[in-house]
């Protein structure tokens, strides 16, 4: 049987990644649906984690990164007196000496503004952060504890949804680096009961996206390739941030060849050295450059040749 053609497309796939499957295994079936030549994704979800993943492909790998610092939204169900080897319902579960009645509405909304703001969290040892070359879950399965250090978390808000009885489901929206695992167990023992752990987790939004512009995989699979292909969004979209620079045909090309051209800002303004820019010719965007000490552009990340001359022609 003949394998699909490969093909060289370029976007941005928001998918609802499905429960069970872990991020890599769901960009392989993206890339399989779009027969796709390059793929990559924005950042992982755990594999019993559901909802919003940023699905890179062609020339928007280039810009994959951007994302990994950006602010995400979850929405997570606690088991209040448990606690898990994971953090969460993959691992093995055990209830916490602790025996309290059900908590207040009043008592967990007290207890979460401890938790709002910059705040100190340990890093799980089931977790992809490297000791000595080792993920920390290498060392977990083994029965290893390695020690971490506390690193700074930013929680910017966390909302209660719903309380039923030990099981609290929360709105949470934080920084880089947090792990939800961790902030649940943290909030089961703030609240005495020994600890919590994971019973679900969705993940919201990702920066400026939310996972009601996403596509589940059936979605895409009962769609043509026409109408697939409408889902991309385009590479551009995960540099919005950052402010516009429009070229002329001489500068274009001149960054093209590796050459630093004049920054002509509209009117008085000017941007901060070291500044991020989108660049655009003939209202097509062809890459980032970077503002210099000079107030000059650089080219940082540009499409590839191939690709910027169809869209420049």
């Amino acid at each position: 049987m003949t394998k699909p053609k490969k093909r060289n497309v370029s976007g941005v796939l928001l998918l609802d990644k499905p429960l069970g499957v872990s991020s890599n295994k769901a960009i392989q079936i993206a890339k399989h649906l779009f027969s796709a030549a390059k793929c990559g994704h924005t950042g992982t979800l755990d594999p019993l984690a559901t909802g919003l993943l940023p699905v890179c492909f062609g020339e928007a790998t280039k810009f994959s990164s951007i994302l990994l610092g950006a602010n995400k939204t979850y929405e997570a169900t606690l088991k209040l007196g448990f606690l898990s080897t994971t953090g969460d319902s993959e691992g093995e579960i055990s209830q916490t000496s602790v025996t309290m009645p059900n908590p207040a509405l009043s008592e967990c909304e007290q207890a979460l503004k401890n938790f709002i703001g910059d705040i100190l969290q340990i890093p799980p040892m089931y977790s992809a952060l490297k000791h000595q070359g080792k993920p920390l879950y290498a060392y977990a399965r083994n029965g290893e504890v390695i020690a971490r250090p506390a690193r700074k978390i930013t929680i910017y808000g966390i909302q209660i949804r719903s309380l039923r009885q030990n099981e609290l489901h929360l709105s949470i929206q934080c920084g880089t680096g947090t792990y939800i695992r961790t902030l649940a167990e943290d909030i089961g023992k703030a609240l005495g009961y020994g600890g919590a752990y994971l019973i679900s987790l969705r993940r919201t939004a990702i920066d400026n996206f939310n996972l009601s512009q996403a596509h589940t995989v059936p979605m895409l699979e009962e769609m043509d390739a026409i109408a697939r292909d409408a889902c991309l969004l385009p590479v551009d979209c995960l540099l919005q941030a950052h402010p516009a620079v429009t070229l002329d045909d001489q500068s274009a090309v001149w960054l093209q060849q590796g050459r630093t051209i004049e920054y002509q800002p509209e009117g008085c303004t000017t941007l901060p050295t070291g500044e991020n820019i989108r660049l655009y010719h003939r209202q097509h965007f062809i890459g980032l450059g970077e503002i210099t000490v000079e107030q000059k552009i650089i080219a940082k990340r540009l499409l590839s040749n191939a690709y910027w001359s169809t869209i420049t022609a």
